[in-house]
């Protein structure tokens, strides 16, 4: 039988090779230097790899702040915004002033990491809606090789568990990318856009609303412009500038609809 420390050992030695790069100094990963093993010889995806043995899906990342936050107060409108690091680096309090919106984004997740957290993220908060904004790191692989299939079902499943506790259901289209820094060379642009369109026609199908970030985002490549964006994956205050409005006419949209 294998050791903890030793399956620790190899997990590390065979690390997953993409990870979202978060907009905050601390979330940055360093320049990576490989062994000639491919082993990569810095602490941030050591750290990474054995994060993802301990917690896979980063129920600890926010649970303080859920158990702090408590449940809303009478006739507050809740809104939780799910996602990895283009939601965590969203200054909500900034783009949405006044409004009770919860920003529930971690840097580098995948879909199925935030199915993992969505129960105690997002239903456990009682919130009114819930924006769900996954897929870039499904595309760069962060944790490991996935279809697009799979990553539809994690958003349909996120969407469904939503529905099932009265909560209504925004679902946002994956911002443009032309090429990820962390992991070059996958094209994820033609990737981005099918996931997209199946993201609309699911939205249609359920009847929830469609916030469509990328057609307004996006340039001639598919990917972001530098408007827009530093690294042409998180948005500058520019993209979220753009961003703002979408979103808000997207809940404003499931809120006074029917799902």
């Amino acid at each position: 039988m294998i050791s903890a420390a030793a399956f620790a050992s190899l997990f590390a030695t065979g690390r997953l090779q993409a990870q979202e790069v978060g907009t905050q100094p601390e979330t940055k990963a360093p320049v990576e230097q490989t062994l000639p093993s491919g082993h990569p010889n810095n602490a941030y995806w050591i750290d990474h790899d054995k994060q993802l043995l301990i917690d896979f899906g980063g129920l600890g990342h926010f649970k303080e702040a859920d158990v702090t936050l408590g449940p809303p107060a009478a006739g507050e409108g809740r809104v939780v915004f799910m996602g990895d690091s283009i939601t965590a680096g969203w200054k909500l309090d900034q783009s949405f002033p006044g409004k009770p919106y919860i920003n529930r984004g971690i840097s580098g997740q995948t879909s199925p990491q935030m199915l993992v957290r969505f129960r105690q993220d997002v239903i456990d908060l009682q919130p009114k809606a819930v924006v769900i904004l996954a897929g870039t790191n499904d595309v760069a692989g962060n944790t490991g090789p996935m279809t697009a299939p799979q990553t539809e079902e994690n958003i349909a499943s996120m969407a469904d568990m939503a529905k099932a506790n009265a909560i209504r259901v925004v679902l946002c289209s994956v911002l443009p990318s032309f090429d990820f820094s962390w992991a070059p060379g996958l094209e994820p642009a033609p990737k981005i856009a099918e996931l997209n369109r199946w993201i609309e026609r699911y939205a249609a199908e359920k009847g929830y609303p469609y916030v469509d970030y990328y057609s307004a985002m996006k340039d001639e490549r598919g990917g972001l412009p530098p408007t827009l964006s530093h690294d042409g994956v998180h948005p500058l205050p520019a993209g979220y500038t753009v961003m703002t409005p979408l979103a808000e006419a997207g809940i404003e949209k499931a809120l006074k609809g029917k799902q």
